[in-house]
């Protein structure tokens, strides 16, 4: 059987005053206007914090830190299999649009209510289908 590409990316559940940041994929990439956590591919030699810290910066304008790993989430796709690790993140400043088509800050009962790439599909619907404690409201990241 011949082997898959496997693409590894790192995203942020970022949360502030209990609500969640998504944001909208361009027009003109794969998957188009579609909502996923912020974040995006490891570059060779990369760590995954680094990774997201870098793309959040890249994307949103923002400063990121960057606290535990709280889900490692697996895909496949028609052409390759993903594998995401999804970090807790706390973002200083007010993020905005820089390289993807919008950010919102999304309740997580509203999180039904966006239209998600396949892999995030399902942390979306556990997100939305519980109340979050108070450190997870925060992020677990101080």
């Amino acid at each position: 059987m011949p082997r898959r590409p496997r693409t590894l990316v790192v995203a942020g559940l970022c949360r502030r005053a209990g609500r969640i940041l998504l944001t909208r994929r361009r027009a003109d990439q794969p998957m188009p206007l579609l909502w996923e956590l912020p974040g995006g591919k490891i570059e060779a030699g990369e760590a995954p914090r680094e990774a997201l810290r870098r793309e959040i910066a890249e994307e949103l304008g923002v400063r990121a830190r960057v606290g535990r790993p709280v889900d490692v989430i697996f895909h496949p796709y028609r052409d390759f299999d993903l594998m995401m690790m999804v970090f807790s993140c706390r973002v200083f400043g007010e993020p905005r649009p820089l390289q993807v088509a919008a950010v919102r800050w999304v309740e997580p009962a509203g999180l039904a209510g966006y239209k998600c790439l396949p892999a995030d599909r399902a942390l979306m619907r556990r997100l939305a289908g519980r109340s979050m404690t108070r450190r997870e409201a925060t992020g677990g990241v101080r």
